[in-house]
């Protein structure tokens, strides 16, 4: 095996490597979106930051079951949240998760009366 063919065999390698660290990434950043009320929530996200009330009000769910669905979009840092005085707003976080979700909701979020 010469000099280069070592060298070609080592870029691939960095090649592969990188390709499974960022199809690992986005295995996880889509397992968190993989729930019908995370995406419905992600979707609310991606027109803008919401308070928790504004949600449950949206989606009709419990501070319960809203806040445990919220819990695992911050663990994945899929959103971010923000104090201010009584309540905490939500919103969109990082560069991969805005990206994803403007596909999603040009494609399944807009509602009839949205659509062009």
């Amino acid at each position: 095996m010469s000099a280069e063919e070592t060298v070609n065999d080592i870029g691939d390698f960095d090649k592969l490597s990188e390709l499974h660290d960022k199809a690992s990434h986005a295995v996880e950043l889509l397992k968190a979106m993989a729930n019908e009320w995370r995406l419905m929530i992600l979707c609310q996200l991606s027109e803008g930051e919401k308070t928790v009330s504004e949600l449950q009000d949206i989606l009709g769910l419990s501070q319960s079951a809203l806040s445990q669905h919220l819990a695992v979009l911050r663990r994945e840092k899929i959103v971010k949240s923000r104090k201010h005085a009584q309540s905490v707003s939500y919103s969109l976080a990082g560069d991969d998760a805005p990206k994803v979700m403007n596909t999603l909701h040009e494609v399944f979020c807009e509602t009839q009366g949205e659509k062009k």
